[in-house]
């Protein structure tokens, strides 16, 4: 008996035709009724309605829309008492339990596999919603497990397939049970029953704890059972479902296949090397072993065929390119330069070749590389040469260690390729250099520049447009890292051509040219004068023309970055009137753009930034003109949209722009072209508050409130919150610049700012976002200066960097007990950890910099807000992280520098960290603490006196430390070279035999990098030198050669550097007949320095 009333049941039996019917005006009636009479006003008849034609009706065309209809609305959300929720979920107790029971009964009884497939789907939403609601199904458990021991085969592929959907249904149940469950589907006679078993173990996996996983880990065997016989059987669609399960397994638990790898290695090689599977269950497997490079790197290292197998299959999958177009004349045909190849069998090769290399490293992968490609690049067939070079540009990256000591070698295989007989490997060749220039910069721009530039320019005159066009582009990855001395004599041959392209009648090689161009004149600077008069006139012309043409706009955006490039390259003075005509020409276009996917609209935005630059306050009449349209795109809110159905989702997919994340079986769609408009227009505000400073004073009450505020809460776009960041100092300047550092019109929108500030921190939970949030508090603290600070802003930020240090602790205390989980042989490489561990010690470093500013402007008023902290100080100086002991040795130092005296009281928490730390292993803790110890000497006063003259033997120490003057160490003994001399110089008191220690400190110099430390170091031997101390006569040729260092290292500049040199010359002349003897022990090189300074 139905639930529903006669008239509802008859008009649900008419509705269910209506909606399908062929007649557009029949069904657009019926969807409308559904909405507006079912789900709008009785959900409980739709649905009760709905699974009684599943259960009842003898049509199985009707029972299969029903069960597909259901589940659809089931998810529609609607409000209810003022709160959105899905439509099943808002149901009356007692209709969900009507409903829920029915379903099972479905189930049970459908036998039509299809339509029990659809059931089982309706169900497992049913099941989601509940869960998600933290709510409980009992019966539903039960029957699935009743339903995987049926002895219908459909009925246990129907129970694995809601278990896949709803893996947490059994996430709570005896670990034997759920063992015992899927181990007899893995084994199941029917194939079909053992691939839903996969699929809903590999759900179930992911879903569970790291913890609990390892007890499932036995169960693998019976999975890797079913391939062979799928694989012998050719069944492409069932093996690539397969290995999409154990992917995602890998992706979790790679260690999990540690003992069966060889095996799974062979066999994966095996499905990637037979042709006559599909290209997706071959490229299933090649993703399937390369997720164990991704995730357990020194698993796929001890495999002594793993790197050898790969790199083969790989380099064979890249010559499957071209099958169809063997002379390339289609490809060379084709204007479309963005064909999606993503599922083509070259472009995976490729990309595993890159995952390679970048996971293994050069070690592994080259080798098994080299063994083919000399042979594969003296192919006679064009493919083999082409995936020779494509492979070299895969792999540069991640073997750069390696590969760049032999990047000659490697150019002498690759540069030949540009003037081979076929397109496509001339192509691969420019692509090659390209991907090298970047990959090897520095190395190939300095030294080995004229074999490229020799090689690639001729290509451009190349007679395919698109090899043309791709030399072209090579030529943009050379060029942006050279320095303009290397590019200057390659100018004119490269400006020549470059012109020439720019009358090709295809329009991407003249966009290309154009992008060229620009990024030559970035690099080159002022050397690009020369040409100027020739471009210039020639952009401005095309800028000039009247031309609408939709195709045409991308070429004019081109056009329109080059000129501004020019204009940045050749300065203000050479660009003259043409600055006006420039932004006149902007302005104009700006007002044409009016279609949200004109490219002109973002280049725009980046010219009106550069022209700011090079303009300087000249550009102030043009903001006006400038600014309303930036500020919309900057102030814009963002496009999210809430998608119910598959349907709707794969809509939105189609259109460009957007991304989509799933949620509780629905889709929230978001806008990521807008995302990112909105990020370059907060950008470009940065670039102008910085440029012009207190004259964007006009704007800046707007974009703080309007934009830059409300940025930090903008939680679609990680980018934009950050940049929102970076905007607030920028901001508090120019409104400082303007009206003064103390005024009341900078405090007015100080409040605000530092308000929000604080509040972001000790709730922000992305670590490297969190590090941006204190670098814009104490960029913003230190712009407005002394006083900034409230005790209650104080007392605020206390207890947030409180916050932020428990959460890092209780990440590192997280990371260390998952370290404890695998035996020492089990810890593979894992990027992602690496990665974290070093977004936390930034994040310490931006916290210790914050604490640093506010010491600096508050001094003793910070310390009763700071001592609060001083458990976690006492904790973080003696632990065995040195990242830990480095931060609290700061936090000292800073005590130490800026409350004098007032520090004293806490000695008991710093003087043993400082003593300890000066004989630190790690060289920046050994620099911290010798800082330390020169802070208390300079700035102590008489209650140090004791504490740093004893530390003096500590200091000599660390200056004779092993490798005292290699790069990691060399700061820490510069510093601890200033420290003394700070104490010798402000705190000498208690210094027993003070000419004793200033003998032996004469020899600690020269500093020469540490351009902190230098001052003190030098001011004070100056002094020696002033009082004709013995020391510096006895060492008079130490003292000028390490004083030489300093002046041509530009560790001391300035009035210190007229002081030290007059100081020096007095040595010389206090020294008489001896000066000539002092020079001469001098090296030439020092020699040409003493008369350049001493003349």
């Amino acid at each position: 008996m139905s639930m529903l009333p006669g008239e509802a049941l008859n008009a649900l039996q008419n509705l269910l035709p209506a909606l399908q019917s062929p007649d557009n005006s029949i069904r657009s009636r019926a969807e409308e009724s559904l909405t507006n009479d079912w789900v709008g006003q009785n959900p409980h008849f739709l649905l009760s309605g709905l699974v009684e034609q599943v259960r009842n009706n003898e049509d199985q065309a009707v029972r299969s829309f029903a069960a597909v209809l259901f589940r659809k609305m089931s998810t529609k959300t609607v409000t209810k008492d003022g709160n959105p929720q899905e439509l099943f979920i808002g149901l009356d107790p007692g209709v969900q339990s009507y409903v829920k029971g029915l379903l099972l009964q479905c189930f049970a009884d459908e036998v039509t596999p299809t339509i029990r497939n659809k059931i089982g789907d309706a169900t497992a939403e049913i099941a989601r919603q509940i869960f998600d609601a933290d709510g409980v199904w009992p019966e539903l458990l039960v029957a699935l497990f009743q339903a995987s021991k049926s002895p219908d085969s459909s009925h246990r592929e129907g129970a694995f397939r809601i278990f896949a959907t709803t893996p947490g249904i059994i996430e709570k149940q005896h670990s034997d049970a759920v063992r015992g469950a899927f181990q007899a589907g893995f084994t199941d006679e029917t194939l079909n029953v053992r691939i839903a078993a996969i699929e809903a173990f590999s759900a179930f996996f992911r879903s569970t704890k790291k913890s609990v996983q390892k007890q499932f880990w036995p169960l693998l065997p019976e999975i890797l059972n079913v391939l062979p016989a799928i694989k012998s059987a050719q069944d492409s669609e069932n093996l690539a479902k397969i290995l999409v399960a154990l992917i995602d397994l890998a992706d979790v638990a790679p260690l999990m296949f540690k003992s069966l790898f060889p095996q799974i290695v062979k066999f994966g090689i095996s499905v990637v090397q037979e042709k006559e599977l599909t290209d997706q269950a071959r490229q299933s497997a090649l993703e399937l072993l390369a997720t164990f490079a991704d995730n357990a790197p020194n698993m796929c290292k001890k495999d002594s065929s793993y790197a050898t197998e790969m790199v083969t299959q790989c380099l064979s999958l890249m010559t499957d390119i071209g099958m169809d177009d063997d002379d390339a004349e289609e490809w060379g045909e084709s204007d479309d330069l963005d064909v999606d190849e993503s599922d083509a069998n070259h472009v995976a090769g490729e990309q595993c070749m890159d995952r390679l290399a970048n996971k293994l490293g050069g070690g592994s992968i080259l080798p098994p590389t080299f063994q083919w490609l000399p042979r594969m690049l003296s192919s006679s067939a064009w493919r083999d040469r082409h995936a020779a070079l494509m492979a070299i540009s895969a792999i540069s990256e991640g073997c750069r260690d390696q590969m760049i000591g032999e990047l000659e070698k490697i150019l002498e295989l690759v540069v030949p390729a540009v003037s081979d007989s076929h397109p496509r490997v001339r192509w691969a060749g420019c692509n090659a250099l390209g991907q090298m220039s970047t990959d090897f910069a520095g190395d190939m721009q300095a030294k080995h520049h004229r074999l490229v530039m020799s090689s690639i320019i001729p290509v451009l005159e190349s007679p395919e447009p698109r090899v043309q066009s791709h030399a072209a582009a090579a030529l943009v990855n050379f060029c942006e890292e050279a320095e303009k001395e290397v590019l200057e004599p390659y100018l004119d041959e490269l400006l020549k051509r470059l012109l020439a392209l720019l009358q090709n009648p295809k329009r991407y090689v003249q966009e290309q040219a154009l992008s060229t161009i620009a990024t030559i004149a970035d690099s080159a600077e002022a050397a690009f004068g020369k040409y100027y008069d020739t471009l210039m006139p020639l952009l401005i012309s095309v800028l000039n023309q009247p031309d609408h043409a939709k195709e045409n706009r991308l070429l004019n955006a081109k056009a329109m970055e080059c000129a501004s490039l020019i204009a940045l390259a050749v300065g203000k003075e050479r660009l003259g009137d043409d600055a006006m005509q420039l932004v006149r020409i902007f302005g104009r276009i700006q007002q044409t753009v009016t279609d949200a996917d004109d490219p002109q609209g973002s280049y725009l935005l980046h010219c009106w930034g550069r022209m700011c630059r090079v303009m300087g306050d000249s550009f102030l009449p043009y903001l006006g003109g400038v600014m309303p349209p930036l500020i919309q795109l900057a102030s814009a809110k963002a496009d999210v949209q809430l998608i119910d159905d598959d349907e709707q989702a794969a809509q939105y997919q189609e259109e460009e722009g957007w991304e989509l994340v799933p949620i509780r079986g629905k889709y929230i769609g978001i806008k990521t072209s807008a995302l990112d408009d909105k990020y370059l227009a907060i950008e470009l505000l940065v670039t102008y508050a910085q440029q012009l400073e207190g004259a964007f004073e006009p704007y800046v009450r707007q974009v703080l409130k309007d934009i830059a505020i409300p940025g930090f809460d903008f939680f679609f776009n990680d980018a934009v919150r950050v940049a929102s960041a970076k905007l607030v100092p920028q901001l508090l300047n120019s409104f400082k610049k303007r009206y003064g550092p103390q005024s009341q019109e900078l405090l007015e929108i100080w409040r605000p700012a530092i308000e929000k500030i604080l509040d972001v921190l000790g709730q922000e939970s992305a670590v490297d976002t969190l590090s941006e949030m204190y670098q814009c508090f104490y960029e913003s603290v230190e712009v407005v200066g002394k006083g900034s600070l409230t005790p209650e802003y104080m007392q605020t930020f206390i207890r947030k960097a409180e916050k932020d240090l428990e959460s890092y602790r209780a990440r590192v205390d997280a990371r260390d007990a998952e370290a404890l989980v695998n035996d020492e042989e089990d810890r593979e490489d894992d990027e992602d950890l690496l990665f974290a561990i070093e977004d936390d010690q930034t994040l310490l470093s931006d916290m210790n910099k914050a604490f640093h500013i506010i010491f600096k402007n508050q001094t003793v008023s910070f310390l009763p807000h700071w001592e609060q902290l001083l458990p976690y100080y006492d904790q973080f100086i003696t632990n065995p992280d040195p990242t830990q002991r480095q931060w609290a040795l700061c936090i000292m130092d800073d005590l130490l520098e800026f409350c004098g005296p007032e520090s004293w009281k806490y000695q008991g928490h710093f003087v043993k960290p400082i003593v300890d730390g000066l004989s630190d292993e790690v060289p920046a803790n050994r620099q911290a603490a010798s800082y330390g110890v020169g802070m208390a000497g300079k700035n102590g006063g008489p209650v140090f006196a004791d504490f740093v003259a004893a530390c003096i033997p500590k200091l000599f120490a660390v200056t004779t430390f092993r490798h005292a003057r290699e790069d990691d160490h060399v700061f820490a003994t510069e510093n601890a070279c200033a420290s003394i001399a700070k104490i010798l110089h402000y705190n000498p008191s208690r210094v027993s035999d003070p000419q004793a220690v200033v003998n032996q400190w004469i020899k600690t110099l020269p500093i020469i990098y540490d351009e902190e430390a230098a001052p003190y170091a030098y001011m004070f031997l100056v002094e020696l030198i002033s009082q004709k101390n013995p020391a510096v006569l006895q060492n008079a040729a130490h003292v000028v050669d390490s004083s030489l260092a300093a002046l041509e290292s530009g560790a001391i500049a300035g009035q210190n550097s007229d002081r030290l040199i007059a100081a020096a010359k007095n040595l010389l002349a206090l020294a008489g007949p001896q000066a000539s003897a002092i020079a001469s022990q001098l090296s030439v090189d020092r020699q040409v320095s003493a008369r350049k300074y001493f003349s």
